[in-house]
């Protein structure tokens, strides 16, 4: 039977549509004044330090640089073969915590295979989480995450996507827990997909982002719950954060870093109305 393919449902408009065009686009993301300054070389490891990041998902125009920061640190230091990506469910449709567990993912970069063993121990080791393909059909902010790694892996990894709804903290930390569990002794990665402060003033998203980036480096979930309800931030993942951090503590974490904080206003020069993006790995 033809296996499943996922057409990408943002290419074209989050980022460019044609492969010429998106390889061009990632270059400039990373040698953009707000991103690294250069591109990655592929790291001759398999494994490396990092098991986690936290990675921005508007379209590249905007929080593109920013994401390169993070793409940047693991492509130099590592290849790893599973990446398991979580984002949060901005459309509402499907499961509350939702499996792509079949097929492949395409983008203008070619297909990343699902890894669907992984899928399949995920999804009988928790009835929280259900594959649904409904609820993957139009969301970007796992598809936005595919490119930048296509682009130095190519074809070298598979992925696990899953996105939530719910995002409350014993749900996210009853799906940490069970990553934790299927990826023991595995070479992967962790990446939670996220923007922070939703349009607010500049000033105003600094000071509120600052006190999610703050839980966040601590490596605490209830830290990022405490903050993000007591400062009422409008990040639109702390699910998907919740769950790395208690996947990848379980797993032995022991730092997290942030490589680089923005907003919106960076780029368009309108400090009116920002949106926060930040890049930041969590390392054994």
């Amino acid at each position: 039977m033809e296996k499943m393919v996922r057409s990408p449902a943002v290419a074209g408009t989050f980022y460019e549509g044609t492969r010429k065009a998106l390889l061009k686009q990632i270059e400039d993301c990373y040698t953009h004044p707000l991103g690294p300054g250069r591109l990655p070389t592929l790291s001759s490891k398999k494994e490396g330090k990092i098991m986690g990041l936290v990675s921005p998902h508007a379209g590249y125009l905007y929080s593109g640089p920013v994401a390169a920061w993070g793409f940047y640190q693991i492509v130099r230091q590592e290849i790893p073969e599973v990446v398991v990506i979580l984002g949060p469910n901005h459309r509402g449709f499907g499961a509350g915590v939702a499996i792509a567990g079949k097929g492949g993912w395409q983008t203008p970069l070619g297909k990343s295979q699902i890894e669907e063993e992984l899928a399949e121990k995920i999804t009988e080791l928790s009835p929280l989480i259900r594959e649904d393909e409904k609820a993957h059909q139009r969301e970007h902010s796992l598809e936005v995450q595919l490119p930048f790694l296509q682009y130095s892996y190519e074809e070298r990894f598979k992925i696990v996507p899953i996105c939530m709804m719910q995002q409350d903290q014993s749900t996210s930390q009853k799906v940490g827990e069970t990553l934790s569990e299927v990826l023991k002794g595995k070479n992967s990665l962790i990446i939670a997909s996220t923007d922070f402060t939703h349009y607010q003033p500049k000033d105003i998203a600094e000071r509120q982002d600052k006190k999610a980036l703050e839980a966040i480096l601590s490596l605490s979930p209830k830290d990022v719950t405490k903050a993000v309800s007591c400062y009422r931030i409008s990040m639109c993942g702390p699910g998907p954060v919740m769950a790395m951090l208690t996947a990848t503590s379980l797993l032995g974490a022991k730092k997290a870093t942030l490589l680089k904080y923005a907003t919106s206003g960076d780029i368009t020069g309108d400090y009116e109305a920002v949106v926060g993006y930040a890049s930041v790995i969590v390392e054994k």
